[in-house]
């Protein structure tokens, strides 16, 4: 299988994502996809904000369980068929902090089975997360999502790939998986992804430009060692100055 590499792209304007995209386009020409998460508070959601990086790249938008009214269609099937968007991922979504928020009690479980069934042409991906609970635990869960209809895995953000080798090992034959990596290059950052997170950093961590750069060449370089796909999240770092010349 041929390695894809997508950027996650966050969708806080809509004016911001295009700029982004450009830059993309422009300096990382090992890209082949965007992925974008969904945020409620953005008047853009993951769907809309995937049409804007088509038809140059593949898209892929988030899609947040709890956000699936079981009683209405689901709102993001006229821009995926309007822009020929055939992939997703499915989370089961953070609780909201505004109280008003409706949200309903819908698991990722659940939102795979109905998507597959009302999306057959879709490929849906759903979430690994080394962090929430045991390794034997995680296992279970997904192999889970896998029946619900699931082809493969985007994972959370790792930052150590002797972790990333132990679920490797783990993994069902054939799924196909997406190795993330982010850039953390604060205290204030590590000190929120070991505390809301629960990540596991080696004891080498560093915090800085440099460790993230060369975390991403490996990361990369694990992925496409094994035929699988990998995807990086900028988070407050220059896009060009974390990845640039490794993409």
């Amino acid at each position: 299988m041929t390695t894809r590499v997508s950027i996650e792209l966050v969708p806080r304007s809509r004016s911001g994502l295009r700029a982004e995209l450009e830059t993309v386009a422009a300096q990382l020409p090992g890209a082949d996809t965007i992925n974008i998460p969904d945020f409620p508070r953005f008047s853009t959601r993951s769907w809309q904000g995937c049409a804007f990086a088509r038809p140059r790249y593949r898209a892929i938008p988030h899609i947040r369980a709890v956000d699936l009214d079981p009683h209405l269609p689901l709102p993001m099937i006229p821009y995926l068929d309007e822009h020929g968007i055939d992939e997703v991922i499915v989370i089961t979504g953070d609780a909201p902090t505004d109280m008003n928020a409706r949200v309903f009690n819908v698991d990722a479980e659940q939102a795979i089975r109905r998507i597959c069934r009302e999306l057959p042409h879709v490929k849906v991906y759903a979430g690994l997360d080394p962090y929430r609970q045991s390794l034997a635990r995680e296992q279970d869960y997904l192999e889970r999502k896998l029946e619900a209809g699931a082809c493969g895995f985007f994972t959370q953000p790792f930052f150590d790939l002797r972790l990333m080798d132990a679920y490797a090992d783990l993994l069902p034959e054939g799924a196909e998986v997406w190795w993330g990596a982010t850039s953390v290059t604060s205290e204030g950052s590590l000190g929120y992804w070991r505390t809301r997170n629960h990540a596991v950093f080696p004891r080498q961590f560093q915090p800085t430009l440099d460790w993230n750069r060369r975390f991403a060449a490996e990361l990369l370089t694990f992925a496409r060692e094994r035929g699988q796909h990998a995807y990086f999240m900028p988070i407050k770092a220059d896009l060009l100055e974390y990845l640039g010349g490794i993409v």
